[in-house]
């Protein structure tokens, strides 16, 4: 599996996927910066007489409901039925499920639509599993990301969704495995939209490998190690950011293999 995962980062920098994100407003720079980074190219396109051409042109999209609008619905809502006709893999990130009802029938309107990947903390992904334990502070998890694999195999059968829970051990969930991925740093929840991030390197991976289930590991992975490296140098938040951003960038084959802690299930 060590050399299937870093076989996706080679094919993102070969190939440079367009991504197309209609993501929110805190974390655009950072995610943009980011797929830049690992060698994709992103582009952050929401009009809604651009968004069918967009979607056409592009080799993935990537849904993050952070901060919504009706105008923004309505286009991540065009955006994923486009995406579902043209069979072009998606990946959906439900900032905040559980919130608000608002959240909620948003959520609803885009699962239709059968994401790709789904990738959200525990308590993201328990509420869009309408999990009666399910809590949610904000788009903070009050919950440990094993608390939510019944949610994710859940939403998987129903969708077909590969999903992804973040948390201090992040879990890939499918039919055929489960991918646990024990990499990242806890500074890294000190800065905001590294999640987000994460969510934007799946959108990168699955538009270069068919194997959806171990594109989103890569992804997870990238990320979560290139934190860890971070943070052994990092004085806070604000140097992690930066140096997050360059090891995505210089990251080598030998770091990726040697620090990677990962455990597939079958």
């Amino acid at each position: 599996m060590v050399h299937s995962l870093w076989d996706t980062v080679l094919l993102v920098r070969e190939k440079s996927p367009l991504v197309h994100n209609i993501t929110n407003y805190v974390v655009m720079n950072n995610t943009a910066n980011a797929l830049l980074a690992i060698g994709a190219s992103p582009i952050m396109a929401h009009a809604h007489h651009e968004v069918d051409e967009m979607v056409q042109i592009c080799q993935s999209l990537v849904i993050n409901i952070g901060t919504l609008d009706d105008y923004w619905v309505a286009s991540m809502v065009q955006a994923a039925q486009r995406a579902q006709a043209l069979g072009k893999p998606f990946v959906l990130d439900p900032v905040g499920a559980g919130a608000t009802r608002y959240r909620d029938q948003t959520l609803d309107q885009l699962l239709v639509h059968k994401p790709t990947v789904i990738r959200g903390n525990a308590s993201e992904i328990m509420a869009l599993a309408k999990s009666q334990i399910s809590k949610t502070k904000g788009v903070d998890s009050t919950a440990q990301s094993m608390e939510a694999i019944d949610a994710a195999y859940q939403l998987h059968h129903t969708y077909g969704s590969i999903v992804c829970i973040s948390g201090a051990t992040d879990i890939i969930v499918s039919n055929d495995a489960r991918i646990e991925i024990n990499n990242g740093d806890p500074l890294m929840t000190k800065v905001t939209g590294l999640g987000c991030t994460a969510t934007a390197i799946i959108g990168a991976c699955i538009a270069v490998e068919e194997n959806t289930l171990h594109a989103a590991a890569a992804g997870v992975a990238l990320l979560s190690i290139a934190g860890e490296l971070a943070a052994k140098t990092a004085n806070g938040p604000g140097s992690l950011q930066m140096q997050v951003l360059d090891k995505l960038y210089t990251i080598t084959e030998s770091e990726f293999k040697q620090h990677l802690n990962a455990l597939t299930i079958a």
